[in-house]
């Protein structure tokens, strides 16, 4: 089997890449020569603890620039998001190392979009769909959902030949819970006044602690930075509150728009202080229950309670968002939704009203892609709507 494993080949392209795209291909291959089985995933719904105990190791899969697009239209629409594109792309043109390197990718049926995308997918890679219910106040959904689990912990087991035990479960369960906590321990930095981490380092130090491929260490480096983050506020910030506004940012992943959309609020004088998307705090508000019986019960209420705008209705969104807004002292809303994107875009009416009839505070939409061709027009509408806080 070692034999095997050490034949391991870089793509072609690999020279093309950039220093940062080439470390993580080395990484993963490093990983892979050890004997390590990886599962690449896409969406905070699918459940992790069930690839730990299976031990695979997950890893989130690229789909943030724009340069993978041009492979994915190749076979998929134009008019399609940006998300769905970028992921496609990376696959089929076997430039994104985490892909390259999966020796099972795991879907889910969030959209429609991605939901065909998969089918594709699947005729050049190992791909698993799990059929995800959209209606998280429901036990028929409920029981859908755990037996989508089981099917999940089924294919893991037949094709990797291992035993995904309660007790490696319950192991995986605890280790998550604690990661989840420090996340979200790392994420409050931001209700301190002025925020220690402008809101762009902070996304992306959060992209960054998801490839330390170590679970130990990756939960002592989230702890260290945090600690780190919040004596540097002790010693120079404490006592000089900010007057920028602080910007709740929700909707679609950010990945794909933080230099785009995210510095230019920042640049234009406010502070982005929390992420009410799954780029962000939202799968970390809420932790497996580690007193119920079965561990698969547990992991399936945990993870159908997310409040993606997929579920409908999403009244946990709404719950989300009036706590985060409170706790994190929000002066408006800036709700960024990619092109194509339907459930969000639908769903932002909502979050418009409720923003500014419930919360009485200032909400903006913007809807993007990854391209660089509206930046003068999103930065003008970002300019004149700081300017009106």
């Amino acid at each position: 089997m070692k034999e095997e494993i050490t034949k391991i080949k870089l793509p072609s392209k690999f020279e093309d890449f950039n220093e940062t795209r080439k470390n993580g291909f080395l990484k993963m291959k490093e990983l892979k020569e050890s004997g390590q089985k990886v599962a690449g995933i896409f969406c905070t719904y699918t459940p992790q603890e069930v690839i730990y105990a299976a031990g695979l190791i997950p890893v989130s899969l690229c789909a943030t620039t724009e340069d993978s697009i041009k492979y994915a239209e190749r076979d998929l629409p134009k008019n399609l998001c940006p998300l769905i594109k970028s992921s496609y792309g990376f696959a089929v043109s076997d430039t994104c190392p985490y892909f390259y390197f999966s020796d099972i990718v795991i879907g889910e049926t969030t959209c429609d979009g991605k939901k065909k995308m998969y089918e594709l997918m699947g005729d050049f890679k190992n791909v698993h769909v799990m059929q995800l219910p959209q209606n998280n106040n429901d036990e028929l959904s409920l029981k859908l959902w755990t037996n989508e689990i089981y099917k999940l912990k089924r294919k893991l087991e037949e094709t990797f030949d291992v035993e995904i035990t309660d007790e490696k479960l319950w192991e995986a369960i605890k280790m998550g819970n604690q990661e989840r906590r420090n996340l979200k321990n790392f994420f409050e930095l931001g209700k301190l006044n002025p925020s220690p981490l402008s809101g762009v380092t902070m996304s992306g130090t959060q992209d960054a602690f998801g490839f330390n491929f170590n679970r130990e260490e990756k939960n002592k480096s989230i702890v260290e930075k945090t600690k780190e983050v919040y004596e540097m506020w002790e010693k120079e910030l404490k006592g000089k509150k900010s007057k920028r506004p602080r910007i709740l940012i929700t909707g679609c992943p950010v990945g794909g728009i933080r230099e785009k959309i995210l510095t230019k609020i920042e640049e234009a004088g406010a502070d982005i202080v929390v992420y009410e998307n799954c780029s962000g705090v939202r799968e970390k508000l809420e932790l497996i229950d580690e007193t119920m019986d079965n561990p698969i019960d547990a992991i399936a209420k945990k993870y159908l309670n997310l409040s993606c705008s997929v579920m409908s209705p999403n009244e946990k969104r709404f719950r989300d968002l009036n706590m985060l807004m409170d706790e994190y002292q929000v002066d408006a809303v800036i709700e960024i939704v990619l092109q194509a994107c339907h459930t969000f875009a639908i769903e932002s009416t909502k979050v418009k009203k409720f923003v500014t009839e419930k919360k009485r505070k200032p909400y903006m939409y913007i809807e993007s892609d990854y391209s660089m061709t509206d930046v003068g027009q999103v930065s003008t509408r970002i300019e004149a709507f700081l300017e009106m806080i």
